[in-house]
């Protein structure tokens, strides 16, 4: 078991630029799309990447119809864009990885998207491979704040998890590996723990660690930027801010 995590600050500094901005439909509706093309099979209790889509959707509010709709567009029951996904790497101020998963029907207007970012926040696009061995694929849990951590993170050690870390104020950040992520889920549930969050995330193994107030701001800065772009899914970064620079 870990103690307080780097993730979990940049976990909760990008919990509220979600906040703050709202996941678009159009982001999950694209997520679904691509869950079903990528396979072949619309039924979500065969197709992981897909149900992971549909409950990041229902926990948004995303009405059913569109859910349904996002499926027959994979299925092509109704006319659709061809949608491809997209890994892109890049530095941020002060040497920060980012790693920039995004969800397409335009290759070259997302790049030049994702690039003009970077290059106005002073950081850079870098080449493929070049970031991505700071990370390591993982499935990730978090519980809603409970009474008793130290006692809880002992129970859910039992279920054959890889990890379980302290992420303050009572929350528990719980990591699995990626083909174990549901029958965890479904495990935590059957005990009666409430989840807040449960995806497939790039946890950082290497951080880098920002002091200047100045350079943390430009980084935060540049995580927002990237996650408002319409093409852009997810953002992970690998930057290790204190508690005290982080707005």
């Amino acid at each position: 078991m870990s103690g307080h995590s780097k993730w979990a600050k940049i976990h909760r500094a990008k919990e509220i630029t979600d906040q703050k901005r709202g996941q678009s439909f159009t982001k999950l509706s694209n997520a679904i799309t691509l869950a079903v093309r990528e396979t072949g099979i619309a039924d979500p209790e065969f197709n992981f990447k897909l149900r992971l889509a549909i409950e990041k959707a229902r926990a948004a509010n995303m009405p059913k119809d569109n859910i349904n709709r996002a499926i027959e567009r994979a299925t092509g029951k109704i006319e659709g864009s061809a949608l491809e996904e997209i890994v892109y790497e890049g530095y941020g101020p002060g040497g920060v990885g980012f790693l920039v998963v995004a969800v397409t029907d335009n290759r070259q207007r997302t790049v030049q998207e994702v690039k003009n970012a970077f290059d106005r926040a002073g950081g850079a696009v870098a080449s493929p491979g070049s970031v991505a061995f700071n990370f390591k694929k993982v499935g990730y849990l978090s519980l809603k704040p409970v009474q008793n951590p130290e006692e809880t993170m002992l129970a859910v050690m039992d279920l054959g998890v890889e990890d379980v870390e302290d992420e303050g104020e009572g929350v528990l950040g719980i990591y699995t590996s990626p083909e174990n992520l549901m029958p965890v889920k479904e495990k935590l549930e059957k005990l009666g723990f409430a989840l807040e969050a449960v995806e497939i995330v790039m946890k950082p193994v290497n951080f880098v660690p920002i002091t200047d107030a100045k350079i943390a701001q430009q980084n935060i800065n540049l995580m927002e930027k990237l996650e408002s772009l319409d093409d852009v899914q997810k953002v992970f970064t690998n930057f290790d801010i204190p508690d005290e620079l982080i707005p």
